[in-house]
C-alpha cells in the first residue's frame, strides 16, 4: 500500500516508519520537524523515505492524492505541551486532524488510521475499561483525542474507513526519545541520579505499550480486511501490561543497580488513573503479536542511556523535554507562539 505517515519524525514515527517499509509498504512522511534538534543516539532512518516538510495545519488536497491510507500520528504530544496553550492544542490536535480526515475522504483515501489514546479514559478509576467504556478525559490533550474520534467516526461510509487506535502510555527507545513518559522518565532518573523519582504517590493505574508493539498494531490495522476494522476503536497494549506507577518504579529499581525509590515532597495521587482492557485487538486481529513488557523495556532504556552517557541536565532540559524544547525555540526567535517557524524549517 502507499501510505502517508504524519508525524513520521516524532517519537513513535521514527520507529514505525522503518517497520512499515520493512513490511513492503511505500511510505511517505509528513512532518514540520519541531524536534529536529532532539535526536537521541542512532541516526534517524526516516531520512530514507520521501517526505513533505509541512505543518499539519497547512495540508492541501494535492498532498494526499494517490495514497491508499493515512496513518495520522502528528500532534502536540503530551499533557504539559497541551496545557501550554489549550486553544492551540485544539487547533492542531482537533481541528487540523478533522480537516485532514475530510480532505482524505475528498481525494479518495480509503483508510484513515488515527492515533488516539487511552488518556481518553482519563479519571477512569479502578475498574477495567474497554472500548465501550465512557470517556472521561482530564486534559486538553485527552479531550482533543476524544473530539477527533467523535467527529471523524461520522465521516465513515462505503468508501472512507476510519480506525481509532487508543494506545496505552508509550515507552521504549527511539531516535526522537521522549523523557516525559513514565517508564522512560523513571529509568532516566534512576540512571543519572540513583533515584527512581516519583512525582505522584504511585497509586494510579496506567497501561503501557512499547512503541514497537504500538507500531505493530498500526501495521496490523493497515493490512486488515476492511470489515474487521471499519470505524472501529481498539485499545492498544496487553491487559497484563497495566501497572500502578509504584510497580513500575519497583521494576526500574530492580533494573538499575544501586537505585532507590524516592517520592517528591508532597506527592499526591494523580487524577489520571485508568486500567485498560486491550483484549479486543488480539481477538479481532490475531496478526497483532506484541513482544515487550515493562521489565524488558526498562532494560532496553537503561542500556541505551548507558551507551550515550545520558545526563540529568539533558533529559530534564530543552534538548529532549518537549515543553522546554518548544519554549527554547520561541525564546530564540525560531518559533512563533502559534508554533509556526520564523526561520527556515529544519530539513
Amino acid at each position: 500500500m502507499r501510505v502517508l505517515v504524519t508525524g513520521h519524525n516524532g517519537y513513535v514515527g521514527t520507529v514505525m516508519t522503518p517497520m512499515l517499509v520493512a513490511a513492503g509498504h511505500e511510505v511517505v512522511g509528513l512532518d514540520t520537524n519541531l524536534y529536529a534538534g532532539s535526536t537521541f543516539g542512532e541516526e534517524n532512518e526516516t531520512r530514507l523515505v520521501p517526505a513533505l516538510v509541512k505543518d499539519i495545519r497547512d495540508v492541501e488536497p494535492a498532498d494526499l492524492e494517490g495514497f491508499d491510507a493515512i496513518i495520522h500520528l502528528a500532534g502536540l504530544s503530551n499533557d504539559p505541551l497541551g496545557d501550554l496553550n489549550p486553544d492551540l492544542t485544539y487547533e492542531i490536535n482537533f481541528r487540523a486532524s478533522v480537516r485532514l480526515a475530510k480532505l482524505a475522504k475528498q481525494v479518495g483515501v480509503s483508510r484513515f488510521i488515527f492515533s488516539s489514546s487511552c488518556s481518553n479514559y482519563g479519571a477512569g478509576g479502578e475498574d477495567w475499561l474497554d472500548e465501550n467504556s465512557p470517556f472521561n478525559p482530564v486534559t486538553p490533550y485527552g479531550r482533543s483525542k476524544v473530539m477527533v474520534e467523535q467527529v471523524v467516526s461520522r465521516l465513515a461510509d462505503d468508501k472512507f474507513s476510519p480506525v481509532f487506535l487508543r494506545s496505552a502510555t508509550a515507552y521504549g527507545v527511539s531516535p526522537r526519545l521522549r523523557f516525559d513518559l513514565v517508564l522512560n522518565n523513571l529509568v532516566a532518573w534512576a540512571y543519572t541520579t540513583g533515584r527512581v523519582f516519583l512525582k505522584s504517590d504511585g497509586t494510579p493505574w496506567r497501561p503501557i505499550v512499547h512503541i514497537e508493539d504500538m507500531s505493530r498494531a498500526f501495521l496490523a490495522v493497515l493490512e486488515a480486511p476492511r470489515e474487521l476494522v471499519h470505524n472501529e476503536a481498539f485499545n492498544v497494549g496487553r491487559p497484563e501490561e497495566n501497572y500502578r506507577i509504584r510497580e513500575l518504579a519497583e521494576i526500574v529499581a530492580e533494573t538499575v543497580p544501586g537505585s532507590v525509590i524516592e517520592y517528591a515532597e508532597g506527592a499526591g495521587p494523580d487524577k489520571r488513573c485508568y486500567r485498560v482492557d486491550s483484549s479486543k485487538i488480539a481477538r479481532v486481529l490475531p496478526s497483532y503479536q506484541p513482544c515487550w513488557d515493562a521489565r524488558m523495556g526498562a532494560k532496553q532504556l537503561y542500556e541505551a542511556y548507558q551507551r550515550v552517557g545520558l545526563r540529568l541536565e539533558e533529559f530534564e532540559g530543552p534538548r529532549y523535554r518537549r515543553i522546554k524544547h518548544i519554549k527554547w525555540l520561541m525564546e530564540n526567535g525560531r518559533l512563533s507562539p502559534e508554533l509556526r517557524w520564523l526561520q527556515p524549517i529544519p530539513a
